[in-house]
């Protein structure tokens, strides 16, 4: 009989960061993968914002101008907020996006609604990146 084959990575310790500790995910890079979940929150919540304007319109009634003009500048915000999760206080601007979306309801009631959806999103991608990055 042969003795079975040892896979000689099997043995191998955990991987380890450049500190000496060993990493908290599997992920080969935690903090890109944070980013990329933050930017994709703030781009889906741009893209949705923008492409509510006419259902709501149409469906919800009145929506004025300024309320139209507001949709797009968070919109706006969002864009540029994912553009700029390497910064550290792009985290605190997009939870702060996410109030401004809440109050953004005295406009109209279907923003509030949104503004619900999305701070639950947020306040995900918040657990999320404390849960990797630890």
């Amino acid at each position: 009989m042969t003795s079975p084959e040892r896979d000689p990575q099997a043995e191998e310790p955990a991987a380890e960061s450049p500190a000496g500790q060993p990493r908290r995910s599997g992920l080969r890079n935690p903090e890109r993968a944070v980013r990329g979940l933050g930017a994709g929150t703030l781009s889906l919540e741009a893209l949705v914002l923008l492409l509510a304007i006419q259902p709501i319109r149409v469906v919800g009634g009145d929506l004025s101008g300024t309320a139209i003009g507001v949709v797009v500048a968070l919109a706006v915000a969002a864009i540029l907020l994912a553009g700029m999760m390497r910064r550290p206080w792009a985290w605190n601007a997009g939870t702060v996006l996410q109030g401004l979306l809440l109050l953004a309801g005295l406009l109209h009631w279907s923003l509030l609604a949104l503004g619900v959806i999305f701070a639950l999103v947020w306040a995900y991608a918040l657990h999320v990146r404390r849960v990797i990055l630890g």
